[in-house]
């Protein structure tokens, strides 16, 4: 019995860099929806990180901790902002992989811009959670000492489905 080629492209390549953008893409939306939606809670996160008001309280640390409350805020809005920025990106990116599943004329052009959109989404999740929550967040304001306001473990699960992604998404695809 002789498998169909459309069933052999659903288990390509192509289709999981589509489908691991779009998840990204849908846990980045779902994200902002939940900052901006969950303002005041979020918003708390960010202030107590940035306040380090709950770490082990190191008078060699303490001098890093940002206590105006403008500031603070103004990381919070800063942080949704890039959030909203790599979320366009990725729908974008996820859009443009499944315009070139069904193109069967452009698909290596096609492909390629797919993968170009999706490689920018996916470093700037990358940044927000692996610069910005693990090393910035979690290193230099020393957010692994905190027990209450501790997002570490979440970055590096974000961190792991967005490299995994970026991978897949620069594997060589068949012709």
């Amino acid at each position: 019995m002789r498998v169909p080629e459309r069933v052999w492209r659903l288990g390509g390549l192509p289709v999981a860099a589509t489908v691991l953008t779009g998840t990204v893409a849908v846990y980045t939306l779902l994200v902002v929806f939940g900052n901006v939606t969950d303002f005041g809670t979020n918003r708390e996160f960010v202030r107590h990180v940035l306040a380090m008001d709950t770490t082990f309280g190191d008078e060699d640390l303490m001098w890093r901790a940002v206590t105006v409350r403008s500031l603070q805020d103004l990381a919070y809005v800063l942080i949704i902002a890039w959030e909203a920025a790599t979320a366009a990106v990725l729908t974008l990116a996820t859009l443009r992989w499944l315009t070139s599943l069904r193109s069967s004329r452009r698909r290596g052009t096609g492909y390629e811009r797919a993968r170009r959109t999706a490689s920018l989404g996916l470093v700037m999740f990358l940044l927000l959670f692996g610069l910005g929550f693990i090393a910035i967040g979690g290193e230099w304001f020393a957010m692994w000492q905190s027990s209450r306001w501790n997002g570490l473990g979440a970055a590096e699960r974000d961190v792991v489905l967005g490299g995994l992604a970026l991978v897949v998404v620069h594997l060589p695809f068949p012709d």
